[in-house]
């Protein structure tokens, strides 16, 4: 049970941010596939299992910002925590990778570390969220 209107406040601002993060997170990446598919000049011979692996990283994002939205606190920290670190180690692996390995464009470095501050973002809210339900 919320016991005053500033915990109730409190625990409604954070699943706003939680649910905004995510959302901000999936615009970057989608944002960064635009410019890379704009910048590129042949046909795309992307394989199927790419896609897939792509649109279940993308749809991801859009289930946890319903998700965060929706969850009684407990899970929704849990989920917010567990995911975000997963999501920021995948971001953090094809980071690594377009810097070092690709040597990408610019552009891709940058809607990168954008999806990679957002992913830790949702981390450090989710983890800083204390229970405040009496």
């Amino acid at each position: 049970m919320i016991t005053n209107k500033g915990t109730a406040r409190n625990m409604l601002d954070v699943r706003i941010i939680l649910a905004v993060l995510w959302v901000a997170g999936m615009l970057s990446s989608l944002n960064g596939d635009t410019y890379r598919l704009s910048a590129s000049t042949g046909p795309l011979g992307v394989p199927p299992g790419v896609l897939l692996i792509m649109s279940l990283i993308f749809v991801g994002s859009i289930f946890m910002s319903a998700l965060t939205l929706t969850l009684k606190s407990p899970a929704c920290r849990w989920a917010n925590r567990i995911i975000g670190i997963f999501y920021a180690m995948i971001t953090l692996a094809f980071w690594v990778f377009q810097l070092v390995v690709w040597r990408s464009p610019g552009y891709e470095i940058v809607w990168s570390t954008a999806q990679l501050v957002f992913a830790l973002l949702v981390v450090w809210y989710a983890w800083k969220w204390r229970n405040l339900e009496g």
